[in-house]
């Protein structure tokens, strides 16, 4: 039987113009692909992101997984960045967000992961959606009403995220699952490229280059001549073959749109 999603890929990260350190970690092999942004300082912020994704290493090469499958990854990268904390000085911490690819019936469907302020967005038809919420706190304010979206981008408190992977943070995971088309493309970045460059700007990147590869390096590249402030990271996933069975109800525990309510400190503030 063939894969119901069948997917092409490309991925870049860089230290960024102001540090010297790369806390940055990507995993682009399906049928998992992530972004983790580490905090924590003096190399726990790059331990726990690494530690984080080598939790859903051991999934590489499987056609598809279940929600059961990233949960337990979720839930085994809290014990790993747990244990950098005790072994360091800081309270490491890390983002994480991304897509993996799962089948229901059949059906090829994207299920998108997230805790923390890196993003997964879809192109698709040439309209750019952030799927992802951001757990931040200018993101609640936003919500709240008592911040613009233009105002959040420039607020001094937009590098507070209100949970994470660590970090003193018990808060859970947001997933979506939703099917896939073809054409269909997904950019997983961290907060370092979102923060440089305009929806407008991604969007226009995305749809001009065709090949993933090509697309994440001039994302990057654009996101660190545009100021480079932090690590900057880009994962992109193409659909290239989508098995599906049209006007077929398919059950799932995963809603389209999760709740991302209560949220609580996640104890972490970005450098």
């Amino acid at each position: 039987m063939s894969a119901s999603l069948i997917v092409t890929s490309g991925s870049a990260t860089h230290v960024g113009s102001r540090r010297t350190l790369n806390e940055d970690s990507l995993l682009a092999s399906a049928p998992v692909f992530l972004v983790a942004d580490g905090m924590g300082g003096h190399e726990a912020g790059e331990r726990a992101s690494a530690a984080a994704l080598a939790e859903f290493e051991r999934y590489s090469g499987r056609e598809s997984l279940v929600l059961d499958d990233v949960r337990a990854a979720v839930s085994s990268a809290r014990f790993a960045v747990d244990d950098i904390s005790v072994s360091t000085t800081g309270r490491a911490g890390t983002t994480l967000s991304g897509v993996v690819l799962a089948s229901v019936d059949g059906t090829g469907y994207w299920l998108v992961l997230n805790i923390g302020d890196s993003r997964t967005y879809r192109l698709s038809d040439g309209e750019l959606e952030q799927i992802s919420v951001d757990h931040s706190v200018v993101q609640e304010l936003v919500e709240s009403g008592e911040l613009t979206a233009a105002e959040a981008a420039t607020d001094h408190r937009r590098n507070i995220i209100t949970r994470a992977i660590g970090g003193g943070s018990t808060g859970e995971a947001d997933y979506w699952m939703f099917p896939a088309d073809l054409g269909d493309r997904i950019l997983i970045c961290s907060d370092g490229l979102c923060s440089e460059l305009s929806d407008g700007h991604i969007r226009d990147v995305l749809s001009l280059e065709t090949d993933p590869q090509s697309a994440a390096n001039v994302l990057v590249a654009d996101a660190v001549s545009a100021g480079g402030r932090d690590n900057v990271t880009a994962v992109i996933v193409d659909a290239i073959s989508v098995a599906s069975h049209p006007g077929r109800p398919v059950e799932t525990d995963v809603p389209d749109i999760a709740d991302t309510r209560p949220r609580e400190a996640a104890g972490g503030v970005r450098p």
